[in-house]
């Protein structure tokens, strides 16, 4: 370099322009990962995220859904606490809850129970539990309407023919709730069965066969070594339900429509009463919003509740 010349600076090189970078950046796995995914993506953010953030909005809205709302702030949800009509279909979605949800995950486990052992045609017995699980609601609901139809029904034909008083079933409001909860508990009991029948063949035989050294009984061994063996199963399975059920609308909407009376009108199918029927748009998403944050903190607790009482077998 002559004497008196400045050293020229070394320009710094594009990480992208080196070679093969950029060809190994767009032929990555995962950049090939978000390029599959991507249509989904836009889909959930489209017809999932949108419409949560709006609905949010319009709860603090007068809205009709037809002509621009007005702002009312948090009058909506201030009106929920003095809605006698909201305040029975929390009561009612309660009440279904409290019974579904015992009587659901409690018959699952001793279908399973039953269905655990290696007989002759137990795939069909498997199968046969689950098909409701697939069967579509409006099919369920409909089936069910027929089977329990006070004067025509098979149900009360069978009553007649044994002598015992005829019901009312959906017709009848002291009867419509639980006549919801048998329905939906044949609907869902094959899920549950499904469930616990994963978790009771994962269940070792070494421990089994212990117990039975031991002196247990097939009842006992199955109270005090299965049981508590598969109560991870039992709080997904509480939760799953409870989840659903605080949701129920399709059969309410096929079977009673709310009715009678207002007997089975839950928090789901009240929010659509006031959004599609009544149009209180606003109404209706703090509604949903209030049921939202219920759901949250049930769920919430119910974890917590459960993963103290949970055993979880190492390895």
């Amino acid at each position: 370099m002559a004497a008196g010349t400045a050293p020229s600076a070394t320009k710094p090189r594009d990480p992208l322009r080196q070679p093969g970078l950029l060809r190994r950046v767009l032929w990555s796995d995962r950049l090939a990962g978000w390029g599959f995914v991507s249509p989904a993506v836009v889909l959930i953010a489209l017809f999932g995220l949108v419409p949560v953030v709006w609905a949010f909005l319009l709860s603090f809205q007068r809205n009709d859904l037809t002509s621009p709302g007005t702002w009312i702030g948090l009058r909506n949800y201030r009106f929920l606490m003095h809605d006698p009509r909201f305040v029975d279909a929390v009561q009612h979605t309660i009440v279904y809850t409290a019974v579904f949800v015992p009587v659901t995950t409690v018959g699952a486990l001793l279908v399973a129970s039953a269905l655990n052992r290696r007989i002759r045609g137990i795939g069909f017995y498997r199968l046969a539990v689950f098909i409701p699980v697939v069967t579509s609601t409006v099919a369920t609901a409909t089936m069910f309407n027929w089977l329990l139809d006070p004067e025509f029904g098979l149900v009360n034909s069978g009553l007649s023919a044994v002598g015992l008083p005829t019901q009312g079933f959906f017709q009848d409001p002291n009867e419509a709730l639980m006549s919801i909860v048998l329905m939906t508990v044949w609907g869902w009991l094959g899920f549950g069965v499904i469930i616990y029948l994963a978790a009771l063949q994962s269940v070792p035989r070494d421990l089994l066969e212990a117990a039975a050294m031991d002196g247990c009984t097939r009842w006992r061994s199955f109270w005090r070594v299965e049981v508590p063996l598969v109560t991870p199963a039992t709080l997904f399975l509480v939760i799953w339900l409870t989840i659903n059920s605080l949701q129920l609308f399709d059969e309410i909407y096929v079977t009673t429509k709310g009715g009678p009376i207002g007997a089975t009108t839950v928090v789901v199918y009240y929010l659509y009463q006031q959004a599609f029927q009544f149009f209180n748009g606003g109404y209706a998403s703090a509604i949903a919003y209030v049921l939202f944050v219920a759901i949250l903190v049930i769920t919430i607790v119910q974890l917590a509740i459960g993963r103290r009482l949970s055993h979880y077998r190492a390895g």
